[in-house]
């Protein structure tokens, strides 16, 4: 068994699944892990947000800008005007969930999950559907079913003991040897849905990897492989031809768009080489990771947008220390706020987090604790792994940082602006 990953920006218009059908045309014994097609996932968080603020009309707007999108595809895909009646169905459950549920804040994760897991479910049945109609057989699988969760929302984690004898039940019988699941998203105990982060299609095709002891998983992508950094940013990115999963895993955590941080281990649990291809040509290598590559030595750049630097302290000056600590991150978790830098001194602690809209709330929680809160927003998070002179000085020196961590090996900066 195989197993195959394709992203949102490989499915995003009809000639990206025509694409996909081509990369897969021939194989057997694979699993293909899809995402929701193009920025669909973004479209649903306005859904939702729509529906958290009240606003039906606007949320109805936005679906039925949803559905033609994706009945374009179809229609390009089919050659005229086609109803996938699957299809139908799930704008059907959707529209009801936003019309008829009556939202909570409390319930602002489990709504978010259930409205944002559309766009894989939806993406998956035309997918299905299409490779069937050209004559590839397959079945699609439901993953909220397959994949049994800890009861965590927007951030959940796959139970592989509790998931494995269902993944293969799903498989038996079936009279095909080719498969297409969603990723991202999986099911609670109690029956909700649940998603497994952003970006978490690695870590669903991983788990599956895992579970049906695959030969390999590679990931699609629109790169010919990992590079040393976003071509986007910085222009001299160049193709890094192997990793081991150690250095794959510093570097996810660190934020570069490699691969999802949780999606490592089940391979390496394994040892599943995880390959990371071109979507654009199939017979390019792209990189490889697996457990026997020496550690890299060329310079890696990783710049994370989007975040907020909190500097804690205690209201009477005294030592931040373990106990207070305690509060602190028992406090992140309780509002699932992703911490990617930790800076410390006598009495303040330096956090750069994600941007959620939980920061308020737990500003408000750590000052009933007794801290004081600065907030500096709309800052960015630059790594720079084996930096040398001139890195560190058009990088680090000539930007304007607020927080500046050093060691042999790597420099993190906190930059109120990017000037590169």
């Amino acid at each position: 068994m195989k197993v195959y990953k394709f992203g949102g920006a490989s499915v995003r218009n009809a000639d990206g699944v025509r694409n996909l059908r081509h990369i897969v045309d021939g194989e057997e014994n694979l699993f293909i892990i899809v995402s929701a097609m193009g920025k669909t996932t973004n479209a649903l968080e306005r859904v939702f947000a729509h529906m958290q603020n009240g606003e039906k009309e606007a949320a109805n707007e936005e679906i039925k800008e949803i559905q033609a999108y994706h009945a374009s595809i179809i229609e390009e895909l089919w050659g005229e005007p086609t109803e996938i009646n699957e299809v139908t169905l799930l704008f059907g459950q959707l529209k009801t969930i936003v019309n008829d549920i009556k939202y909570r804040k409390a319930d602002a994760e489990l709504w978010y999950d259930t409205i944002v897991a559309f766009g894989e479910l939806i993406s998956t049945t035309i997918i299905s559907k299409y490779l069937n109609h050209t004559g590839l057989r397959n079945r699609w699988i439901d993953m909220r079913t397959t994949f049994v969760t800890n009861q965590r929302h927007k951030d959940a984690n796959v139970d592989i003991k509790a998931s494995t004898l269902r993944l293969k039940a799903s498989l038996e019988n079936t009279g095909v040897d080719v498969f297409v699941g969603q990723g991202f998203i999986g099911g609670a105990p109690d029956g909700t849905t649940t998603t497994l982060g952003r970006e978490g299609s690695d870590y669903s095709a991983a788990v599956v990897a895992h579970i049906l002891d695959a030969e390999s998983m590679s990931v699609w992508k629109d790169v010919d492989g990992v590079l040393n950094a976003d071509p986007k940013i910085f222009k001299d990115a160049v193709k890094i031809d192997a990793l081991n999963y150690l250095d794959t895993i510093e570097l996810a955590y660190s934020g570069a768009q490699i691969i999802h941080p949780k999606t490592i281990k089940p391979l390496q649990n394994k040892n599943i080489p995880l390959y990371v291809r071109p979507f654009g040509d199939k017979t390019k290598p792209g990189t490889v990771i697996n457990g026997s590559t020496p550690r890299v030595t060329m310079p890696i750049l990783i710049y994370k947008r989007d975040q907020v630097l909190l500097i804690i302290r205690s209201k009477d000056f005294s030592f931040v220390m373990e106990e207070k600590f305690a509060v602190i991150f028992s406090l992140l978790e309780r509002f699932r706020i992703k911490t990617h830098l930790i800076n410390n001194s006598a009495v303040d602690l330096g956090l750069c987090v994600d941007a959620s809209w939980h920061i308020e709330d737990l500003i408000k929680a750590l000052e009933a604790e007794e801290f004081e809160v600065e907030l500096h927003d709309n800052v960015g998070l630059l790594t720079i792994r084996n930096y040398n002179d001139d890195l560190y000085t058009r990088y680090v020196r000539q930007q304007k940082h607020i927080v500046r961590q050093v060691n042999p090996e790597s420099v993190r900066v906190v930059l109120r602006e990017a000037n590169f």
